[in-house]
């Protein structure tokens, strides 16, 4: 199956006069399964509509929408397979250097917002076409949320981007329904009553037992108002127990909200992922670099989604839910298969995994009949009691990936939950993990190692983290192995103080070496912590949260867990001397830093030498100049 049409030549090819829909995408094409806009297209193309594909059109150029002509049903819209702001910004609101997603990593192929500016693009050109838009950033901002790059509150991005309906989490369901809707010749101002989308109505009439969200004039200037409104909406992202949300706007327009779609079963899974993709970017980027994002995943193998680790700075629960989808064996095994035919494919599978690694089933028996627990976790704050800790799936998997004929190593690179891993009292995962899926260094994500920033995280104590390390320890001494456990820390989570980063600094004077991966907090749309940031309450219990906003306070906490570089030196004193911890300032083995910054010392060393040498030179003349006016003192007696 050759890729989509991109061109009117490439529809002439087809035979295809007038095509069905048109997607438009953020991202370059890339006809792989790791894309989104690949997965939709290609499930409309097997529900039988002709798809056409235009990638990162130029948004400043009206004519650039219509390239392929009009679509007899309508547009698909995406920004990509990342939030558009997300892609161009780093969380300093600094522009970004590289675009994994574009030719070669070049940046400025997208706008930003580009849902919002592709909708309008295309409601200027066609004016009655029926607009859907999806994709991660239309999911987590389908209703009114917080932005941080403008910090403030913003509508819906249905309504801004002019489009009729939004598609949110994983659209497969959806997509399809919409499309067959279309086709049946229903008006898409008729198209209310489809799970996982939200649309737009002069009325409520339609909606049964519906729930009302404050109104967005009310969220809009009242920071209260909106922690208990994303509360409502985070109780209601389950398929099996969530209820229509309404959100009113002005000129009484609302946004409706339908519950979420429910989640594929492995065999509809497996179907999606044995669509016909190329497994390659589109040959027009060949000349320009290439598209960087495909460098990852190309050997990688997605073997689930959804998460039920609940962690508050994550969208997953928002967007995928926390019911884990998985595949069969058969279905990865047969991609596993056909990568070893590749000429590229050197032996090695980077990735077997999703969201979480080690997740191959749903947390517990009863999710599939009754949903996930509105009021509780299943992990946090201690994994519930009906948890189903068995790894023993996940190991006949990886066990069956590893005897395939040419490949040489089987990797887990998208983390696993190391609370997950000790709740399981089967240690065969656990060893077989380290002995055969790990390469030097195991990296897993502790975030923080201070309770007090754990709990406002979703995360468990650090207690445990630090019997997981006694467990990896205790495993590699066992084994004569050296391998390292490598943790993804965070700074400036809401809650954390600067004492809490102190606390933060000093594990990593104990683990002996600087981390390299440090993420500075961002506030991205509808996460819980994200809403922590900007209300300052922690929406689960409506308490207030200590939330550092000042950047300089931000970069202190940052600087601290990278305090061996030079660079952060007067931030770290700053923040010690600050906190009261100059004990923390020395040259004792429990300090961070010295007194003085070391290009300092080394300048008063270099000074100390300079003069030393000038005071002995000086001492060499004087000596000299003794010895001979002592000889001329000595001839004169003679």
């Amino acid at each position: 199956m050759p890729f989509l049409p991109v061109s009117k030549e490439d529809m002439d090819k087809r035979g295809i006069r007038q095509l069905d829909f048109v997607y438009v995408c953020g991202d370059a094409y890339v006809d792989h399964p790791s894309f989104g806009h690949a997965i939709i297209c290609r499930i409309l193309e097997a529900h039988g509509y002709t798809v056409g594909m235009i990638a990162q059109p130029d948004w400043k150029d009206d004519d650039s929408i219509t390239v392929l002509g009009e679509p007899r049903l309508g547009f698909f819209v995406s920004a990509g397979n990342m939030d558009s702001m997300v892609n161009h910004y780093t969380v300093n609101k600094k522009k970004r250097s590289m675009d994994a997603y574009s030719p070669g990593g070049r940046t400025g192929l997208r706008p930003d917002r580009a849902v919002i500016v592709y909708g309008n693009l295309i409601r200027k050109r066609y004016k009655d076409v029926p607009v859907m838009i999806g994709g991660i950033e239309a999911s987590l901002r389908r209703m009114g949320h917080y932005d941080y790059w403008s910090d403030s509150m913003k509508r819906s991005v249905l309504l801004d981007s002019g489009a009729d309906i939004l598609s949110y989490g994983m659209g497969e369901r959806s997509t399809i329904e919409i499309a067959d809707a279309l086709n049946a010749g229903i008006a898409v101002s008729d198209i209310t009553y489809i799970r996982g989308t939200v649309y737009k109505s002069r009325t409520t009439a339609q909606v049964v037992d519906g729930i009302t969200l404050p109104p967005y004039s009310q969220v809009q200037n009242d920071k209260k108002a909106y922690a208990k409104s994303f509360a409502i909406q985070y109780e209601n992202t389950d398929p099996f127990t969530a209820k229509p949300l309404i959100e009113e706007y002005d000129h009484s327009v609302y946004v409706i909200q339908n519950p979420p779609s429910y989640p594929l079963t492995t065999q509809e899974m497996d179907d999606v992922y044995e669509l016909p993709f190329m497994n390659d970017f589109h040959p027009a980027y060949e000349d320009m670099g290439g598209i960087p994002a495909i460098n990852e995943i190309r050997f990688s193998l997605t073997s689930n989604r959804g998460c039920f680790g609940g962690c508050s700075f994550c969208a997953l629960t928002f967007h995928q839910g926390r019911i884990v989808q998985t595949r069969s064996h058969e279905s990865l095994i047969k991609e596993a298969t056909a990568m070893t035919g590749d000429p590229h494919f050197k032996g090695y599978i980077h990735d077997v995994g999703g969201p979480t690694a080690d997740f191959r089933h749903p947390s517990c028996d009863k999710q599939l009949k009754y949903g996930v627990c509105r009021d509780k976790q299943c992990l946090y704050p201690k994994p519930c009691g009906n948890l189903r800790a068995d790894h023993s799936d996940y190991v006949s998997l990886l066990r069956k990936l590893r005897r395939i004929e040419g490949v040489k190593k089987v990797f887990i690179r998208s983390g696993v939950r190391f609370d997950y891993l000790m709740a399981d009292k089967d240690d065969t995962f656990f060893n077989e993990m380290l002995k055969y899926h790990v390469s030097g260094q195991l990296r897993v994500a502790p975030e923080h190692v201070s309770d007090n920033v754990l709990k406002y995280m979703g995360k468990p104590g650090n207690e445990v983290y630090r019997a997981f390390l006694r467990k990896y320890g205790e495993y590699n001494k066992r084994t004569g192995r050296k391998q390292y456990a490598i943790p993804y820390l965070m700074s400036s989570h809401p809650g954390s103080t600067m004492k809490d980063a102190i606390q933060l600094a000093e594990y990593v004077r104990d683990l002996g070496y600087m981390p390299e991966q440090v993420q500075d907090f961002y506030p991205t749309p509808s996460t819980l912590s994200t809403v922590m940031y900007y209300a300052g309450l922690d929406p689960r219990d409506m308490k207030k949260v200590y939330v550092e906003r000042n950047p300089h306070r931000k970069a202190m906490q940052r600087a601290l867990i990278q305090y061996r570089d030079p660079k952060n030196y007067g931030l770290v004193k700053e923040a010690l001397i600050e906190s009261g911890r100059t004990d923390l300032i020395g040259y004792g083995k429990e300090c961070l830093i010295p007194p003085r910054p070391r290009k300092e010392q080394e300048d008063k060393d270099r000074k100390h030498t300079k003069d030393s040498k000038a005071d002995l030179l000086k001492d060499n003349r004087n000596n000299k100049k003794h010895r001979i006016n002592s000889g001329k003192r000595k001839r004169n007696d003679k």
